[in-house]
């Protein structure tokens, strides 16, 4: 909506419902992700609200980033903000992964992807046709799509009764320092918490050299997911301050009849492996160095 950053990989819901362009949907949730594969844990619907505090804002997942050809400047001071929409969700395929602040994304926590808001903040979001409310960490950039504001955790989408529709309206409220005072049953301030103020993004590094070596980050049987993925994975290698941030945007490859989500291009594959540890890292993703 997911660092996120789901990289915080943020993009990316990011979930991946929000940030695919032309999804296939299949029962509620999309082709390559969806709800756990193992048995989750007990009744999700009480899962427990994320605890606020307040703090300061993370210095490069809020840097102004491009999604989809689209252009965003994250938020970063402490105004409120409110807004009713379409919410998704994303589960497994990027539980375990890297989120836009650089937390692992955990699809039982109740956490949240959203464009603009502050990472890391803090939103309340309520099922505007049955009333469920669950409060989220927003740690992650996404979603991508016009008509979604926000993307939740699997756990979160569960709580507001959305996981098996995939999608619903919700309301989105962030919750301002003094908003989170008042939880904690502290006096209001008339001055803000200081805010660590993203420094300003470096010059643009030249395209890399065409050569043979790349680094795989993701292959799809539906290019919708690929495109999510690469998306998120922008958006964090944008706002990491990391030297992989030299190696060209991530692309997508269509090789018969699968879609592999690509980034680098060099000559030497001892680059390209070097390239891989890093993007690694800054994912927690598995990579794989492909001649191409």
């Amino acid at each position: 909506m997911r660092s996120a950053t789901r990289f915080g990989v943020v993009v990316l819901s990011l979930v991946l419902a929000a940030c695919s362009s032309a999804p296939s949907k299949r029962g509620g949730f999309y082709q390559d992700d969806g709800p756990p594969e193992k048995a989750p844990p007990a009744d999700l619907s009480k899962t427990a609200d994320a605890v606020p505090r307040i703090e300061p804002f993370h210095p490069y997942a809020n840097r102004p980033y491009t999604a989809l050809g689209r252009n965003y400047t994250p938020m970063t001071d402490d105004r409120p903000y409110r807004v009713r929409g379409f919410a998704s969700w994303y589960g497994k395929q990027f539980h375990g992964s890297r989120t836009s602040s650089g937390e692992i994304y955990d699809m039982y926590a109740a956490s949240a992807a959203h464009p603009t808001m502050p990472i890391p903040s803090y939103a309340r979001v309520t099922n505007t046709r049955t009333g469920a409310s669950v409060l989220v960490r927003v740690n992650d950039r996404g979603p991508f799509k016009k008509d979604r504001v926000i993307d939740l955790s699997y756990a979160a989408a569960m709580k507001i009764g959305i996981a098996a529709t995939g999608t619903g309206e919700v309301e989105v409220v962030r919750l301002t320092f003094d908003d989170i005072r008042a939880l904690r049953g502290e006096s209001p301030r008339a001055d803000p918490a200081p805010v660590a103020v993203a420094p300003p993004p470096p010059p643009s590094p030249p395209p890399p050299e065409t050569g043979h070596w790349s680094v795989q980050i993701g292959a799809f049987q539906q290019e919708a997911n690929a495109v999510a993925l690469r998306e998120r994975v922008a958006v964090q290698m944008q706002q990491s301050g990391n030297e992989v941030v030299g190696q060209g945007a991530p692309r997508v490859e269509h090789d018969g009849s699968i879609f592999r989500v690509l980034v680098g291009a060099a000559n030497d594959r001892t680059v390209a492996q070097t390239l891989a540890q890093q993007l690694g890292r800054l994912l927690g993703r598995e990579t794989v160095v492909l001649m191409r």
